[in-house]
């Protein structure tokens, strides 16, 4: 078996359970079972486009892996979350901003090119041999390396104090959550994303795309 497979993830779902539940159905239907993996995750927050491999498809895991990803978030101003998305502990400082648009278009004019970014405590990366996210909710400190990354573009989808939608073109390895961050400490009030949806991974569109069902 050689399969490329494109999944819509339902929110609330973690993108390794999206694997074994299409590991699950594919080794049914060809009665031993199929190996499946990633070229990127997913916050169980999130919703959008996986891709996955199976078989022998599994080796084009690194190149698929380090393709540009296009993402729509919404991103609640003036308040923080412990783990930067709906999930953490929120606090809320202003109830509505007063801030006009063309502050936040100044300031997400400063975030587009190859930036500086702290990948956030709870995430998936691995530090020393354990995912950061299960160290951090352990209670332990996390020390997350900076990195660089590249941002193509960020756009203003819509914005209505204290809720800003954005369109953002970002390179591999890119963190929205860290990003909305990094955007509401410029702007003075704090950020954090509520919802994000993965549009595209390069020209891989998902409005375009033959997608498999996921069981409920």
């Amino acid at each position: 078996m050689e399969q490329i497979i494109f999944v819509d993830k339902p929110t609330g779902m973690s993108s390794f359970g999206a694997v074994a539940r299409v590991r699950r159905i594919l080794s049914e239907q060809v009665g031993h079972k199929v190996k499946v993996g990633h070229t990127g995750t997913l916050d169980p927050f999130a919703t959008g486009l996986l891709i996955l491999l199976a078989g022998k498809a599994t080796k084009k895991a690194p190149e698929l892996t380090k393709l540009d990803k296009v993402y729509e978030a919404t991103i609640r101003l003036g308040a923080t979350s412990s783990t930067g998305d709906p999930e953490g502990d929120i606090t809320i400082a202003q109830e509505k901003p007063n801030i006009s648009r063309a502050q936040i278009e100044a300031v997400l004019s400063e975030f587009v090119g190859e930036i500086e970014q702290r990948p956030p405590a709870f995430s998936a990366i691995k530090v020393n041999g354990q995912r950061a996210y299960k160290l951090a909710r352990a209670g332990k400190i996390v020390e997350m390396p900076t990195r660089k990354v590249q941002i193509y573009s960020i756009n203003i989808i819509s914005y209505e104090t204290p809720l800003l939608k954005i369109r953002a073109h970002v390179g591999s390895g890119t963190y929205i959550r860290t990003l909305a961050e990094d955007i509401g400490r410029k702007l003075g009030c704090g950020a954090y994303t509520t919802e994000l949806r993965r549009t595209k991974i390069a020209d891989y569109d998902i409005t375009k795309l033959p997608l498999f069902e996921l069981p409920k």
